[in-house]
């Protein structure tokens, strides 16, 4: 079928985005789904800080490829060995499905999903097959979902339903924003009743980790940024205290707000800078975890005496350590039961058409999460 996408042709190119359209609206071609997949009608897919890491080269991805993982939408047609799902039904697309086989998937850590990962490296689907085209030519799917578009062929393991009375423009936050920000509290960190956090970085991945954080109980949840506007909607979301990182010292102000430093410290920003700051407010035998991106060339300068003196835990988090088929449902229930506010999160629909100007926001640190509407 014909369909039209979000193309990005090379990587690199220049903001703004507006002008130098590092993404083209173009007419590919899709087929169907093959055995172990689905075709899913696309009704919202939000614009997140992977997506722009990819256009900017920060995170190398192979061209052309039709990006974004963050979505949800309508099966519209089961491929061959898909018994479990119905025409009709509405699910969240999830970027790292799961084999079910490998070690890591037995052992239930499917965010490491060892033939994920290759497949999400090569830009195909979980089966290896690419199933979509231009002109006769392949084009790579991003993290095995391409959300930027009409329709995605997609695994199977790549979707998670859910239930029909959720809003789809706010149950698609929850493939990306959701499940690693809320995940990196609850499965990650395990952050505990009564504790003391602080979040590093306040887009849509860093702000849902501040809902988490209240969720989980925590006594004291710290908001750190450059942005007013984001301390701000964080304080609105349930943080109990606001630091503007470039103003001041913000690392000696988040250690006296907490007699020493926070339990917990997460970094959701994507830069060294931010990670050291989160590790440099983390109390001594406190956890700090880091589900940021940064270029892959970045490191890390850390004294080995200080993490085996103080009993530091420097963790990562992918995906939140999500199990999705597990955790998406008790998110989207508790969002259903009004605590967790993901609304508020969402901060403009956009046309597909304006997804270079969405990604100008993005970058400029004017918008949390955009979505691209399709209904």
């Amino acid at each position: 079928m014909k369909i039209r996408a979000a193309i990005l042709e090379e990587m690199g190119r220049s903001p703004p985005y507006a002008r130098s359209k590092p993404l083209v609206i173009d007419e590919v071609d899709l087929a169907g789904p093959g055995p172990g997949e689905v075709l899913v009608r696309m009704a919202a897919a939000g614009l997140c800080h992977s997506d722009l890491s990819v256009i900017d080269g920060n995170r190398p991805r192979p061209t052309p490829m039709a990006l974004g993982h963050e979505a949800a939408g309508v099966v519209e047609e089961l491929g061959p060995e898909v018994t479990d799902l119905s025409v009709g039904d509405h699910v969240v697309l999830v970027f790292v499905p799961s084999c079910g086989h490998c070690e890591p998937c037995a052992i239930g850590r499917p965010a490491l999903c060892e033939p994920a990962a290759a497949a999400n490296g090569a830009g195909t689907l979980l089966s290896g097959a690419r199933r979509i085209s231009r002109n006769g030519a392949p084009v790579h799917h991003h993290l095995g979902v391409s959300a930027f578009a009409q329709y995605a062929t997609v695994s199977r393991r790549s979707l998670v339903k859910i239930d029909r009375d959720i809003d789809l423009d706010y149950a698609a936050l929850f493939g990306c924003a959701v499940l690693t920000g809320v995940g990196a509290v609850v499965n990650t960190a395990k952050v505990s009743a009564g504790s003391t956090v602080a979040v590093v970085g306040l887009g849509g991945v860093g702000l849902a980790s501040v809902l988490g954080a209240v969720l989980a109980g925590a006594e004291r949840v710290i908001a750190v940024d450059l942005s007013p506007e984001k301390l701000a909607l964080a304080k609105s979301l349930g943080a109990t205290d606001c630091v503007q990182a470039g103003q001041g010292d913000a690392i000696k102000e988040v250690r006296e707000l907490t007699r020493g430093g926070v339990d917990y410290a997460l970094e959701m920003a994507g830069s060294v800078q931010a990670l050291d700051l989160a590790y440099r407010v983390t109390r001594r035998g406190g956890t700090t975890v880091t589900a940021g991106l940064p270029p892959p060339s970045a490191t890390l300068a850390l004294s080995p005496v200080n993490l085996v003196a103080e009993e530091r835990t420097l963790k990562g988090s992918y995906i939140g350590t999500c199990v999705p088929s597990r955790d998406l449902p008790r998110y989207l229930e508790l969002f259903k039961r009004g605590r967790l506010a993901v609304d508020r999160l969402l901060t403009g629909r956009l046309k597909l058409e304006d997804i270079n100007e969405g990604f100008d926001r993005l970058s400029e640190g004017k918008a949390v999460r955009q979505i691209i509407a399709f209904h």
